[in-house]
């Protein structure tokens, strides 16, 4: 019996082992095909579905549909104004339709004269004729002989001048070759997951005899890509604690708890929780990776300066990060306020102790505050900075960096983070995000992290209802509805808009 194959076997294996004619292997190179994995990985970005298809005969005007037909007459032509039209009309058994593109000169190449191909558009009415303008095009191959009903559209490189239906014989040569492939999944896990099996998923994805056998073989692909991702992360974190050594801060301290006995509400008790949490992972023997994720107004930033205090109170300094300035000033205000009456020791005072002092640093910040500020922090006299991006760029050193908080981290880029932690020796490192993370999602962009979350809420703070607005007119109008409401009812609203150019009041 055949021994089954493994995707490593499919990487090695070349296209000239799948017998592909060489000009079309480079073409495919260019798409970055050049393995029999890289072809069954190449996976079709959508399907037809034959038995939607439409006959032109039957179609109405401002019916949108699907027609499958071959290309009986092309041209292109110019405008005075150089613009490029191209006409086709195409037939599909019943009756002849026109079909216009604007601005798409490169149609004419892609579906000369007795090309057969899938169009999805609106009919209209133009001077008499029924045509469509600007259709969706998927160009097939003999649409009766090698098609079943399903019929998979795969992307294309218009660079590489390779069609759906050149793909196909490939692709189905590339699964004849890999036969049975290796399940590295146990029965168990398939039927617990109600999974289908790796060769049935590469087989169905790229010739699936229903839409439902080819989601069924999307959903098995997906969960083996996700696996691949959650199984590294994790093969990171494990081998970066075991190579990193962090700093080992004391769990119990003065600072804190005079901190959490000062604050003018009692904490919840997700937040003395995570606190807790913090401190095991800050007293370790690897740096701390924590990611603190809760909506706004559930307390992170009081469960943040806690462990800021942490790192402060065993002679370390603390960095706060955020993504713009206003959040950063945000942060400094209110840190400023909680941490009001807190002392540290220090030599040559008369009293043996000084107050704690946090700094702000952002682009605002003028020339001379900021070297102040960096030599306060040279110094150990700056204990907690709150900043932006200045951060990490220029001239700022710490004496000794034990923790770094990172606010809204999926805003900074992965350099910008690695910066921050490597301005000290391994300090500890806390992510926080007010956005709601999925489970699967959190594993996936946050494998390398250890998780804690804040779901209640400080006495007094209205809960956050976050929901999803649909993209079409009806779902907008129910928004703006709502937010009306709101306003009615003496409250708040504000719409935020993305920034498209650059504004000198911004």
């Amino acid at each position: 019996m055949k021994e089954a194959r493994t995707l490593r076997e499919l990487r090695d294996a070349t296209l000239t082992e799948l017998q592909v004619a060489p000009k079309l292997r480079e073409r495919l190179a260019l798409m970055g095909i050049e393995t029999a994995l890289d072809l069954l990985q190449h996976y079709p970005r959508r399907y037809r579905d034959r038995t939607e298809q439409s006959d032109i005969a039957q179609l109405s005007v401002g019916q949108e549909a699907t027609v499958f037909a071959e290309v009986r007459r092309i041209r292109a032509r110019y405008t005075r104004n150089r613009r490029a039209i191209v006409d086709a009309v195409v037939y599909d058994g019943t009756d002849l339709l026109n079909v216009v593109f604007f601005n798409q000169p490169w149609r004419a190449r892609q579906l000369p004269e007795g090309t057969e191909a899938a169009f999805f558009g609106k009919l209209e009415q133009y001077r008499g004729k029924r045509q469509m303008t600007n259709p969706v095009v998927d160009v097939l191959d003999h649409l009766g002989e090698k098609t079943g009903v399903i019929v998979p559209v795969y992307p294309q490189s218009g660079k590489a001048d390779v069609s759906t239906w050149q793909l196909r014989p490939v692709v189905a040569a590339a699964l004849d070759w890999a036969g049975e492939l290796a399940e590295p999944l146990p029965a168990a896990l398939l039927d617990e997951m109600k999974l289908v099996g790796r060769t049935w998923a590469y087989r169905n994805v790229h010739q699936p005899e229903t839409l439902e056998d080819a989601r069924k073989a999307q959903r098995r692909l997906r969960f083996d890509e996700f696996l691949r991702m959650q199984v590294g992360l994790v093969a990171r974190k494990r081998a970066f604690e075991a190579e990193e050594t962090g700093i080992r801060h004391h769990r119990d301290g003065p600072l804190v708890d005079e901190f959490i006995r000062r604050l003018p509400f009692e904490p919840t008790g997700d937040q003395w929780r995570t606190v807790q949490e913090i401190a095991s992972d800050m007293a370790g023997v690897s740096p701390m990776h924590r990611l603190l994720q809760g909506e706004v107004g559930s307390g992170k930033t009081v469960v943040a300066l806690a462990a800021l205090l942490l790192a402060v109170q065993g002679g370390y300094q603390g960095a706060f990060m955020a993504p713009t300035e206003v959040l950063a000033e945000q942060h400094f205000f209110s840190s400023r306020v909680l941490l009001d009456g807190l002392n540290v020791p220090a030599e040559g005072t008369l009293t043996g102790e000084r107050p704690v002092t946090v700094a702000l640093l952002t682009n605002r910040t003028g020339p001379a505050e900021r070297r102040k500020l960096a030599d306060g922090l040279a110094a150990s006299e700056i204990d907690i900075v709150v900043g932006t991006h200045a951060l990490i760029y220029g001239e700022v050193e710490f004496a000794r960096l034990g923790l770094a908080v990172i606010d809204e981290q999926h805003r900074f880029g992965v350099e910008q983070r690695a910066l921050l932690r490597g301005m000290g020796r391994d300090p500890d490192v806390l992510v926080m995000t007010a956005t709601p993370i999925p489970r699967t999602a959190g594993f996936l962009i946050y494998g390398d992290l250890d998780k804690s979350e804040l779901r209640q809420m400080p006495p007094g703070r209205t809960p956050v209802t976050t929901a999803v607005v649909g993209p079409g007119p009806l779902e907008r109008a129910d928004a703006y509805e709502r937010l009306r409401g709101e306003v009615a009812a003496g409250r708040q609203a504000y719409v935020v808009c993305p920034l498209v150019e650059g504004s000198p009041k911004i």
